[in-house]
């Protein structure tokens, strides 16, 4: 059979952290590649009783549910959501496999093919390739450690009339920055008064390392979810576990209808027994807890991943020191080129993600993603002296 693919799927780049992977099969790998939480702190006992609970409960819990997902567990995440200044209802939710899926659905039911996307420089990876499969098109907004340049913001919405602009506020991935409150209420300001639709995604927000520090979500300041015109997502994978695939948008209750909708096309329902053990552990674990000890653990490791990088000495190669989340964003000398040096690197026994692949357009090629939440301790140390021996290697290459 000669199988024809649509022209999307075709022009569909794959993922740069799943090739990495590839690279990386049958050896030894230091890995600051993929966005993984670390095994040795997920709640595994917790989990494995809220399932006991789940089941305890009958043969109900293996039952088809509702498309928007189950409601004892919506209403639980919005009363989460309330602590944050969201206030939000559970007809103005739905849940998603993963905040990935919600990214998906909003994108199906608010734009067509060929309509305008804004996005931050450089931006989350598996959103442009949502966009590029949808047949948008995307627009980089410049963006600084603070966040989006508002007037650039501001001229770009004028000239593209965009139907939507997708940010990462808080922690962002890749670079870790966090926006200021000025950048965010300048947003939502444009955003309101162009009428454009605002796709908050927010997976690390809650890992903060400062735990009196407050990051005001788009949402919050927007003041509510009918009309309000900012949609937002987030997920349990970092805080949690990523196998549960469990995440959750939030927005005016039309636009959950219709994302309501789609998912009946996609796959009826996420996964209830997933939702089931999650709600039981809201019940009987505190989640509040569990997230300040993994900020606390994360924290640290940020703070050696950056010590041991000072330590190499190296004066051309920059980054923001991050407030939360997992990553640590590299700029590295100007004229080396991170994709080349990341087979370098893979021979030495260390993988990392080159920044290029983040950036909807003009890629700045001697940038890298570093992430310090799966590996610590000694093999954090290891791993950081074969990346800057690669470094060294590479550079005398050249």
């Amino acid at each position: 059979m000669d199988y024809r693919f649509s022209g999307n799927v075709e022009r569909l780049q794959s993922s740069a952290v799943r090739d990495i992977l590839k690279l990386t099969q049958g050896k030894e790998i230091i890995s600051f590649a993929g966005g993984l939480p670390a095994e040795e702190l997920f709640p595994l006992e917790a989990v494995h009783e809220a399932v006991d609970r789940v089941f305890a409960a009958g043969k109900g819990a293996l039952q088809y549910g509702l498309t928007e997902g189950y409601l004892p567990l919506r209403e639980q995440l919005c009363a989460r959501m309330a602590q944050k200044g969201m206030t939000v209802e559970p007809d103005q939710m739905i849940m998603t496999t993963g905040s990935q899926q919600a990214i998906d659905l909003i994108v199906r039911v608010l734009l067509e093919p060929g309509d305008v996307v804004l996005v931050e420089n450089p931006t989350y990876l598996a959103s442009l390739q949502v966009f590029s499969l949808s047949g948008l098109r995307v627009v980089p907004v410049e963006s600084d450690h603070d966040g989006m340049i508002i007037s650039e913001a501001e001229r770009l919405v004028r000239e593209h009339k965009p139907r939507l602009v997708y940010v990462v506020p808080t922690f962002g991935n890749p670079t870790g920055r966090t926006w200021s409150l000025e950048r965010r209420k300048g947003l939502l300001d444009i955003c309101s008064r162009w009428g454009v639709p605002i796709l908050e995604d927010d997976p690390y927000g809650d890992i903060k390392f400062d735990a009196g520090a407050t990051y005001p979500t788009l949402f919050s300041l927007a003041g509510s979810a009918d009309g309000g015109g900012v949609l937002y997502t987030s997920t349990f994978s970092k805080t949690v576990a990523p196998a549960l695939r469990t995440g959750w948008a939030i927005g005016d209750r039309k636009v959950i209808r219709m994302m309501a909708k789609a998912k009946q096309a996609a796959d009826l329902h996420s996964s209830t027994l997933d939702q089931q053990t999650l709600d039981q552990l809201l019940r009987h674990f505190s989640l509040d807890v569990h997230i300040r000890k993994i900020g606390d653990a994360y924290g640290e490791r940020m703070r050696q991943m950056q010590a041991l990088l000072r330590q190499q000495g190296w004066e051309d190669v920059k980054w923001v020191q991050p407030e939360g989340g997992m990553f640590l964003w590299l700029e590295l000398p100007e004229a080396l080129d991170a994709e080349a040096l990341l087979r370098c690197a893979v021979s030495k026994g260390v993988a990392f993600v080159p920044g290029a692949s983040f950036f909807a357009a003009q890629p700045q090629r001697n940038t890298a993603r570093l992430n310090f939440t799966y590996t610590h301790g000694e093999r954090m140390a290891l791993g950081i002296s074969r990346f800057a021996e690669a470094i060294g290697e590479f550079t005398a290459r050249r």
